[in-house]
């Protein structure tokens, strides 16, 4: 194609608009904060340098590409109908690991964002709380009282370098997604996130951050609570470089985490809750209707969190009743976790009625009565609940679930409130058309890379930017600063590999049980590795119902 160019080449072999296909990326406009793919983008099994089948009756090798390019943009569009989507249902549990109910006799349970769940109204009184108190009790800049809390700003599961001032998004390879790094409320060039790491986009977080993902460089952002957290954070930094305010950034981040810290301490956030639960709290009647099927079916409950008594009693009150204790086994309140797992040094105390502590040594755990502290070692002694028969459901993965699992052998279920928009997202038309898309044309840029003329580079810079704004504008669906909290543009995100390796099932809210029989079985769906996947998406769109590459890689045999 001597003297075309990649433009005529583009109008000759794109294929038309009008057979209500999806809008080619191209179209929309390019997201400067994406950088080039990151690692994992290339396929291991793919060849390098095998030569790629020649184009039919002599044909020019770019006009071949934009031709396979057409054919693919057809099939893509032939493949999803309209009824495809919708299909992932929001109340659904998802499993991890197979798991019976049936074998399930003892089920355990958070309080916050688990039994009790919060409305979002909830974190712009503690962003607003929070940002008074640095201005009036640390002597912050007045300046900093004209922020308000943006819902929109940040997801959960992100990662905050304190020296650094850096809110990311890291994979589950500890690789920084490009595009993701916010220094107060500003993106920070791609270039310069990879020269603050020494020329890479790797995290050495077993190096920067603890277990749980509290530091001492880097902490993660794990609980639904830190959503107002690192709005703040976010936002009196902005304050500080707007203002060109020198300032160490650990103070700022502990003074930050501190205010947000008192927000809880000093009872705040329960006076509000209590006040008007109406407004505050969701899925009531849902969490005792799933309390008393449970109890109906001969299984013991029990609740351990790290909150107050009279704040769980009044919240209780109100979803299940004031006889809400005859349900539970055993409550727990301020258990002080994740110590409540590891520590045995604290012994288990009695509350009465009014919350007044007693001082008698504890040898057993009564129906009715409430404890305070203690640790999970005299919890086991005491109450025999041992091994896969516990199933235990919190929201923090690190501070509820970790220890459960892999020390002591329970089952866990994550509650991921988030996990109902994302799927509602997934579920649109423009999700579905956009992500197939995006697997069909990366592999066409696999297939298709032996084609090396200059004409031919041309095309596949092309589809390469192609797919770059593709995924600007897929990761733009769930949040514009960071995406989806499960995924990058391709690998899972940090919060993913931490959710599989830490719960047995995960659900948006604890009422997803009452969708299921309580002798239910959940089977993990099989993910194929990729050594494993002969049928991908894009074999698919190339017409290859074979082992991928067969003609391709049979000279490596």
């Amino acid at each position: 194609m001597a003297g075309v160019g990649l433009r005529a080449a583009a109008r000759r072999y794109l294929p038309r608009r009008d057979h209500g296909g999806p809008r080619a990326a191209s179209s929309s406009p390019s997201c400067p904060g994406c950088g080039p793919p990151g690692p994992g983008a290339h396929c291991p099994g793919a060849p390098r340098s095998a030569p790629a089948s020649a184009p039919a009756g002599g044909a020019e090798p770019s006009a071949h590409l934009w031709a396979r390019y057409q054919d693919m943009r057809r099939l893509v569009h032939d493949l999803l109908p309209p009824e495809v989507c919708s299909l992932l249902n929001p109340a659904a549990i998802y499993a991890n690991n197979e798991i019976s109910l049936r074998n399930v006799e003892v089920y355990g349970f958070d309080y916050d964002y688990t039994l009790a769940q919060y409305a979002d109204t909830l974190h712009p009184e503690i962003f607003s709380a929070a940002r008074d108190i640095l201005i009036e009790h640390y002597k912050y800049p007045e300046g900093i009282r004209k922020y308000d809390y943006n819902p929109s700003f940040a997801i959960r599961g992100l990662h905050y370098d304190i020296q650094k001032s850096l809110l990311m998004k890291i994979d589950a390879f500890h690789y920084v997604q490009l595009g993701t790094a916010y220094r107060g409320l500003q993106p920070v060039p791609d270039e310069e996130v990879i020269d603050l790491y020494g020329g890479t986009q790797h995290i050495p977080l077993y190096q920067m951050s603890g277990f749980y993902g509290k530091g001492p460089s880097i902490k993660q952002f794990m609980d639904i609570f830190s959503l107002p957290e690192m709005a703040l954070l976010s936002c009196v930094v902005d304050h500080f470089l707007g203002h060109g305010l020198e300032f160490d950034q650990a103070h700022l981040y502990k003074d930050v985490t501190d205010a947000i810290r008192d927000v809880h301490v000093k009872g705040l956030m329960y006076q509000w809750i209590e006040r008007d639960m109406e407004k505050y709290i969701l899925r009531g009647d849902e969490t005792f209707a799933v309390l008393s099927r449970l109890v109906a079916h001969g299984k013991q409950l029990f609740l351990i969190t790290n909150s107050p008594f009279s704040f769980v009693d009044k919240g209780m009150r109100h979803m299940v009743g004031a006889d809400w204790r005859q349900l539970f086994d055993v409550v727990i309140v301020q258990a002080d976790k994740p110590s409540f797992f590891t520590d045995r040094r604290k012994p288990f105390r009695k509350l009465d009625e009014k919350g007044s502590l007693h001082w008698d040594r504890i040898t057993r755990l009564e129906k009715g009565k409430i404890y305070r502290q203690g640790n999970l070692f005299d919890f086991l002694r005491l109450t025999e609940w041992r091994g896969p028969r516990v199933l235990y459901f919190g929201d923090h993965l690190y501070s509820d679930l970790a220890d459960l699992m892999l020390r002591h052998g329970w089952r866990t279920g994550a509650i991921i409130p988030e996990l109902e928009r994302e799927i509602r997202i997934i579920n649109t038309e423009q999700y579905m058309h956009s992500l197939t898309w995006q697997q069909a044309l990366t592999g066409l840029l696999e297939r298709m890379q032996t084609y090396q003329d200059a004409e031919s580079r041309q095309v596949l810079a092309a589809w390469m930017k192609e797919r770059q704004e593709l995924r600007c504008i897929t990761k733009a669906l769930f949040n514009a600063q960071f995406g989806s909290i499960f995924r990058t543009f391709h690998n899972p995100t940090y919060f993913s590999r931490r959710l599989v390796r830490f719960s047995d099932l995960y659900m948006a809210s604890l009422s997803c049980l009452l969708n299921y029989r309580v002798d239910f079985t959940f089977y993990p769906r099989r993910t194929p590795l990729q050594h494993e996947a002969p049928l991908w998406m894009d074999q698919l769109c190339t017409g290859c119902m074979k082992t991928p590459f067969l003609g391709d890689m049979a000279h490596i045999r």
